[in-house]
Parts: C-alpha cells; structure tokens; sequence
C-alpha cells in the first residue's frame, strides 16, 4: 500500500475513534442542547436574514423627525385609526406629524387655487391631521435643497412657506414625490412619549416608498403586518436523531472538520 493511503486511512481511522470517543459526545451533544436552549432570539439572529426581522420599536427615545408611526390595533382615538404618520418636527416647541393615508377626492387645484402652475393638477389632496385643517404642508422628495423648505430625513422636505410653494409647484413637480396636506397631527413631546409607551404606536424609520405609496389605503395593513411579522423555524432543535447516530458511531463525516487528503 502507498504512503499516501496510508496517511488517509490513518487519519479517518483517528476521526472515527475521536467520533466514539464519550468525551466527543458529550461535547456535541453539550453544544447541541445550548442551542436548544439559546434564546428565540440569538437563534433568529444566527439563522435569518437581516431582512426578515421586524424593524418597529415601542422605545419612546426613538421619536424624532423623520419617524413613522403607525397606529396599533388598540388605538381608539377616531382621528387616528389605522393611521400612519410622518413625523416632520420634533423639538422643545411640541411635535408635529403628517397623516399619510388618508387621501381625499379634492384636487390640489382647488386647494390651492391661488397659483397659477396648479390650476390644472388634478392629484389628491391628503388630509394631514386634525389640528389647523385650512393650512397647507407639503412633501416633496428631490435630489437637491429646496430653498426655504425644512429637510426631514433623505431627499425629502416639508414646505410649509408661500414662496417655496410657488417655488416648487413651478416646476411641475411628479404626483409620486410630491404630496400637499391639509391639516397636521400635534402632540407635546411628553403627550407623545406616553403614548407610545402606552402601546398606541409602533415607531418605524421613514422612507420614501411608504411617505409617497400610491396605493395609502394598503399602507396601515401593510405595516401593522410587520409589526406582528411571526419569524418561522424558531422551534427547538430536535436531536434525537443524532443522539441515535452518535449512540451507534454513525455519525455524518459532515460533522466532523473536513478531511485534509495528503497529496
């Protein structure tokens, strides 16, 4: 027999004795049961992507603009079920948020009949909340500055000044980055603290998808959704099987590290 088989079968003669050895299967078997005890969540961190994990948070310290929130089945106050809201301040002088989802049959023309590049838009005019519903806002996502608009998180601004209005309804902006609401949401910071700590909201990271979806009326279902995602294969590991092989020295070579060939 060459030298080289004998190496080969010298080395699996020495993996399948450490395979039978008590001292290997109690430290398979060891690290086996911690992960079968290992916490639901280690376990999903480990096994999923990242893009499988829900990403709401009920941590109150997570408030702040360019936030979404999104109403939670309990949530009663009849100006806010099933809604979602941008949050587009956030400061010592209260918060203010724009109700995304609820899109009115009024076109922007008429809302804003006094300029002239708006007389023939028909877009929608979304209700923005129900404090202050004869004011305008506007969202617009744009590649560069807007001049006298307030950034909010990305390319996307709040316009709240005539000028900038004019300004950017000049330019004959597309309906799908540019929303106008009537109205707006108000909390103090500590109202809206509570109420999250409360369960009232989930807290998502804004992005533009969501801030300008052309179908609103799916956006409340689709988030509440992620908010009670369930992460599949999160039952505990059943070793069994391998307890059998391990008690019979039938244990997979893929158990084992590879198996170096001497060339």
């Amino acid at each position: 027999m060459s030298r080289r088989k004998l190496c080969f079968f010298a080395m699996l003669a020495a993996m399948v004795g450490l395979a039978a050895s008590p001292a290997y299967k109690s430290q398979l078997t060891n690290q086996l049961e911690r992960s079968r005890w290992a916490p639901a969540s280690y376990r999903h961190s480990e096994l999923l992507p990242a893009a499988f994990h829900p990403v709401q948070s009920k941590n109150a310290e997570e408030l702040r603009a360019g936030k979404l929130l999104v109403a939670s089945r309990n949530l009663a106050d009849p100006n806010f079920v099933e809604t979602v809201v941008l949050l587009v301040r956030y400061d010592a002088q209260g918060v203010v948020g724009l109700v995304l989802n609820r899109r009115t049959q009024v076109p922007l023309s008429r809302v804003l009949e006094g300029f002239k590049a708006a007389k023939d838009r028909s877009d929608p005019v979304y209700l923005g909340g129900p404090v202050g519903t004869p004011m305008a806002f506007a969202l617009c996502q744009s590649a560069t500055k807007i001049e006298g608009a307030e950034h909010v998180f990305g390319g996307v601004y709040l316009i709240t000044e005539k000028n900038a209005f004019e300004q950017t309804i000049s330019t004959r902006p597309d309906p799908g980055v540019f929303h106008v609401y009537l109205g707006y949401a108000g909390w103090s910071k500590d109202q809206l603290r509570k109420e999250v700590e409360l369960g009232s909201w989930f807290i998502f990271p804004a992005d533009a998808g969501t801030v300008f979806n052309s179908d609103p009326d799916s956006l409340w279902p689709q988030m509440i959704r992620k908010t009670e995602l369930k992460v599949a294969g999160n039952k505990p590991v059943n070793t069994s099987v391998l307890d059998q092989l391990l008690r019979t020295n039938a244990v997979p070579f893929s158990l084992y590290p590879p198996v170096v060939v001497v060339p």
